[in-house]
């Protein structure tokens, strides 16, 4: 039944500086992170998802691959079940990538409410699937952030969740750079009572 599963999604990411899976899909196609990373000074420009690894063929293929997946009506069903076996209880949407439209964001909450042991995080910086953070239908067990544009932003008080980058290393939250670059045991990007996760720009 995996290879069922997977023949729908695609295949899980894995990123091994993070805890659990996540779900790539191709940076080139972000509706406004595209845009963004044409502009110096905002957080996606020089994207890490446009270059490295993630140039290579075969990753590109697999990210739009899932990219088209997400139309297929047994999606959901495939993510949830494909998720509900990992041993690591987080899962990270999007560690390249971003939803695409409202049709995308609808499922992800299907998926988050088939995975109720899970904690979801989703990243974005499209503004208007980050107010969805509030929708009375988000699930619980998933976590919105709206990723501010640009770096040394301060966050916008009108979303729930944000994050931002900046080049002052006393203003970073995140662990990361002191510790390989790995979240370790930090989890404050899932955890809902963490309001704004502040970035070290590299």
């Amino acid at each position: 039944m995996k290879k069922e599963y997977e023949h729908i999604t695609g295949s899980l990411s894995r990123t091994s500086k993070m805890p659990g899976f996540s779900y790539g899909l191709p940076a080139q196609e972000c509706k406004t992170g595209s845009k963004l990373a044409k502009v110096k000074g905002s957080t996606c420009y020089n994207c890490y998802a446009l270059k490295g690894c993630y140039r290579y063929p075969v990753v590109k293929a697999a990210q739009y691959k899932r990219l088209a997946s997400t139309r297929h009506p047994g999606w959901v069903k495939a993510m949830a079940a494909q998720i509900l076996p990992k041993r690591e209880k987080f899962f990270r949407w999007h560690d390249s990538g971003d939803v695409q439209d409202l049709r995308h964001l609808v499922k992800i909450f299907k998926v988050a409410r088939l995975t109720p042991e899970f904690k979801h995080w989703l990243p974005t910086r499209e503004a208007w699937a980050a107010k969805y953070a509030k929708h009375p239908k988000c699930p619980d067990n998933l976590k919105i952030i709206f990723s501010m544009p640009m770096v040394n932003q301060e966050a916008a008080g009108k979303f729930l969740y944000t994050s931002t980058v900046v080049t002052d290393p006393a203003k970073a939250t995140c662990p990361a750079p002191k510790q390989d670059n790995a979240c370790g045991d930090c989890r404050a990007c899932w955890d809902p009572e963490v309001k704004n996760v502040a970035y070290l720009a590299h």
